[in-house]
């Protein structure tokens, strides 16, 4: 069995792609749960209880619920930042499958997955925001929106 090389790789291009489809089917399957039940009653995974209460401790700027419903995508990408989500993602290492598998979150809780409100992050990063914003009743304008 040999191991995988990105830099030898053939097609790297399509496996992109790959990765952007499954994102968005991702997004999409998880904004018509929004648009049908409010945020406030889901579950994302059973460890949503820990996702949050160790995102409110490493983040604490976010338990500003207006900085958690609308932020920039600059804010993720700091040198700072992307230490402080390295050592959060660890603490999920072992228990969130694909913890570390990229895909879509939308930057405002008040607007829809769409080109200027929606950058590219880990799975773990989107539950922290997901679930937090769920928890604080910030997507369940979406279950009334058709």
């Amino acid at each position: 069995m040999s191991t995988f090389n990105a830099e030898t790789a053939e097609n790297l291009e399509d496996i992109e792609k790959q990765f952007a489809v499954v994102a968005v089917e991702q997004a999409e399957t998880y904004w018509s749960l929004l648009s049908k039940v409010p945020g406030s009653k889901l579950r994302l995974t059973k460890y949503d209880d820990e996702i949050y209460e160790s995102f409110m401790e490493m983040f604490p700027e976010y338990q500003d619920v207006e900085r958690l419903k609308k932020f920039t995508e600059d804010e993720l990408k700091t040198k700072e930042a992307k230490e402080k989500w390295r050592k959060y993602c660890a603490l999920f290492e072992k228990k969130i499958e694909d913890y570390n598998f990229g895909t879509l979150l939308r930057t405002d809780a008040g607007a829809e997955y769409g080109q200027f409100t929606t950058c590219f992050v880990v799975r773990i990063q989107f539950y922290a925001f997901e679930v937090a914003r769920n928890k604080h009743g910030l997507n369940d304008w979406a279950a009334g929106h058709k």
